[in-house]
């Protein structure tokens, strides 16, 4: 297909480990960059005390919903965009991304009005003291920059990724994270001349190389995609019919997505009724989570756009099973190296924040049993979610997951902390039982093969 410079990938035959881990490692490597600079805001405002990083702790509850939810959609798209690029459907491709862009736009917006309409009042219930209050909503008034940002960002990366070139959303990173690391600091400690913004200025930092990547990934789709926007007609007639047909697809993902980070947000606003240096320990410990479990979770999702491309090109059921199979084994390895790099980051806990109290480095250190043990089951369930949303069977993925939060998650999250008062190293056991919980319901649709038949 040379229409807009597309050139889909050889998969008439399966693909091999080594054609995910091509498309896998900028994904993690990507993914390490992203939450590698919130781990850096993190450290660099940790030198301002425990209310500081309370404070973004909070803001974080609403800029992680809206991020999440856009997101989602866009996750939603690179599926589409996958399934598109692998049948050589250029009116399908292009349906995929401007539909998908045009969503993750509303649903930006709609999130920015809501925020600057009620967050305040929930920031003042939720903040420990008026100077936490007053450090959140001051922070979380210029990340809504970084949001809209990211809104484009996000639906470009899931265009490139579903057309496999994963390379372009992490050469962005390479390019923004110096600028969002050396602005951080200079605004934050007020350097050179510039104003002492305290945390605000991780938030300044965070927009100016948000906005720069934002660039670099529009100006890499005007350059492979330029025309894109000029080939005839949409993939379901009319362009209002065809949006209404990719939320349709959509938001069983987008729901699973925004359920997860909803959950999260709201476990995470629970956890503010902890003491101050438990809470700023769950703060601490959560971006280190989620950059390590990269390593394992872009496997999986690799795996999830080469079988969406699979299916685009109609192969058989035994080569997917092939595929799966292969897949699957090599995701306990990585979920190994998971592992092994949880227990470095514990062990460096002590030195990264040594200015932190006593009582928020233990904290950090009861979380590592329950680490040394979750990558497994957490990385056999991505792969079945990967799978059954490549498939089409999105709504199976989506109730499994509403269970696991809303009947599990959340109400126990709030038992051990409201009623029992648990230790915080017996409230983050909960992640690995949660898991626990979905693994029996997602191996089990696995296991029937019906997602063969799905698309």
């Amino acid at each position: 297909m040379a229409h807009s410079g597309i050139t889909s990938l050889n998969i008439q035959q399966t693909p091999t480990n080594a054609d995910i881990f091509r498309m896998a490692w900028p994904m993690a490597l990507r993914a390490v960059m992203m939450f590698s600079l919130v781990i850096i805001d993190l450290y660099l405002v940790s030198s301002l005390g425990e209310n500081a990083v309370a404070a973004i702790g909070i803001a974080s509850i609403f800029t992680g919903l809206l991020l999440g939810t856009t997101f989602a959609f866009a996750n939603a798209m690179q599926i589409k965009v996958a399934q598109a690029f692998g049948g050589d459907n250029v009116v399908d491709l292009k349906s995929a991304f401007y539909c998908g862009l045009l969503l993750n736009v509303v649903i930006a917006s709609l999130g920015i009005v809501l925020i600057m309409m009620f967050s305040q009042a929930a920031i003042l219930k939720l903040a420990h003291s008026p100077s936490i209050a007053e450090g959140a909503s001051s922070y979380l008034s210029v990340f809504l920059l970084v949001i809209i940002a990211e809104t484009f960002s996000s639906a470009l990366t899931s265009h490139f990724n579903g057309c496999g070139k994963t390379k372009l959303a992490f050469y962005s990173f390479l390019i923004s994270a110096p600028v969002n690391i050396f602005t951080s600091i200079v605004l934050i400690f007020g350097l050179y001349g510039m104003p002492h913004l305290g945390l605000v200025g991780a938030a300044w930092g965070s927009f100016l190389g948000a906005f720069l990547r934002m660039l670099y990934l529009a100006y890499r789709f005007y350059c492979v995609h330029s025309d894109l926007h000029t080939v005839d007609g949409w993939a379901n007639g009319k362009l209002l019919t065809t949006v209404h047909r990719q939320f349709s697809f959509s938001w069983p993902i987008a729901a699973t997505f925004i359920s997860m980070t909803f959950a999260n947000q709201v476990c995470t606003a629970i956890y503010a009724s902890m003491n101050v240096y438990h809470f700023a320990a769950m703060v601490l410990i959560t971006p280190w989570v989620r950059v390590a479990g990269q390593l394992s979770y872009t496997w999986t999702q690799a795996t999830g756009i080469l079988l969406a491309q699979m299916i685009g090109k109609s192969l058989s059921s035994e080569s997917l099973d092939e595929f799966l199979s292969r897949a699957w084994r090599a995701a306990f390895v990585a979920a190994a190296v998971v592992a092994t790099v949880y227990v470095l980051i514990v062990g460096s806990m002590n030195w990264v924040y040594s200015d932190l109290d006593q009582q928020t480095r233990l904290a950090l250190l009861s979380f590592l049993p329950v680490l040394l043990v979750i990558p497994f089951p957490r990385v056999s369930n991505a792969i079945c979610g990967n799978v059954l949303r490549a498939a089409g069977d999105t709504k199976t993925s989506m109730n499994i997951h509403l269970m696991a939060n809303w009947l599990f998650m959340v109400p126990l999250t709030a038992f051990c902390i409201m009623v029992l008062n648990l230790h915080v190293g017996w409230v983050f056991a909960l992640f690995l039982l949660e898991e626990l919980f979905k693994f029996p319901l997602f191996h089990r649709r696995i296991w029937t093969k019906q997602w063969h038949t799905m698309k």
